[in-house]
């Protein structure tokens, strides 16, 4: 198995240092790793070049990739990786942790014969003074997002294999070959199409091998739900029902 690991990166120079550095702290390191810097205006790239010549043994390759979106920059990401001899990519975000056991979970995953898998996404603590109500709303929306999922018209087609399954495009496995086959992450902006959901959904008239581990967790930043407040996150979720001036949140721009 040759797997890769993705990143796109937009502005996040506070934020993917402390994402390399928890990558390079996985128990598994037999994985190579890209960033895609996606059009920064600030020192993202110089960040993740800082990191890299700082950290013997375990290299990191940057890429760019002009086009705005998450969607473009992952899937810029995840070709290159097939490119350069890529089986298997697992993809996560610059403002996001995996636990030290992910790359592990990862392929067990794999070794079980699923093709694209998801685990639970959880809040970060290290970057405010979470709130109670931060903490478990976190989870709480989110399961709430999966199950309105469950219910959306947009997910409900004959054609579908199998049922709905939420994988949040910061925690997200998928072999090389169904990748391809799906198509990719559509090349979009995050406000315009959630590119996790499509990508679910194309994977959906392909294989039923696809689900959910538990043990592939990663910790997601809170600062959307920060910034947005509880209805404003769970209407972002629910197609992009609410949709503020500034999608773009970075950890300046909330307390």
């Amino acid at each position: 198995m040759d797997l890769w690991v993705v990143i796109p990166a937009y502005n996040e120079e506070r934020s993917i240092g402390a994402t390399l550095r928890r990558l390079a702290e996985q128990t598994d390191l037999d994985f190579s790793l890209v960033v895609v810097d996606n059009g920064s205006t600030d020192g993202t790239a110089d960040a993740v070049r800082s990191f890299a010549s700082s950290c013997d043994g375990f290299p990191v390759r940057l890429v760019s990739e002009s086009e705005k979106g998450t969607g473009a920059a992952s899937d810029t990401g995840i070709r290159h990786a097939i490119s350069a001899g890529a089986t298997h990519i697992a993809r996560t975000d610059a403002d996001c942790l995996p636990c030290v056991g992910w790359i592990e979970a990862v392929k067990r995953s794999f070794g079980d014969g699923l093709e694209l898998v998801s685990g639970p996404l959880r809040p970060r603590t290290d970057e405010f003074r979470l709130k109670l109500w931060e903490r478990r709303l976190l989870p709480a929306v989110i399961g709430l997002a999966a199950t309105f999922g469950r219910f959306r018209p947009g997910n409900q087609d004959p054609l579908y294999l199998g049922p709905y399954v939420m994988m949040p495009g910061c925690n997200v496995a998928i072999t090389a070959e169904l990748y391809e086959r799906a198509g990719g992450f559509p090349r979009t902006r995050i406000e315009d199409v959630h590119e996790d959901r499509a990508l679910v959904n194309q994977v959906r008239k392909l294989t039923k091998a696809y689900g959910l581990r538990k043990d592939m967790v990663v910790y997601g930043s809170v600062r959307r739900l920060r910034a947005y407040g509880l209805v404003g996150t769970l209407g972002w979720y629910a197609d992009h029902r609410y949709t503020p001036e500034v999608v773009d949140i970075r950890i300046g721009d909330v307390r």
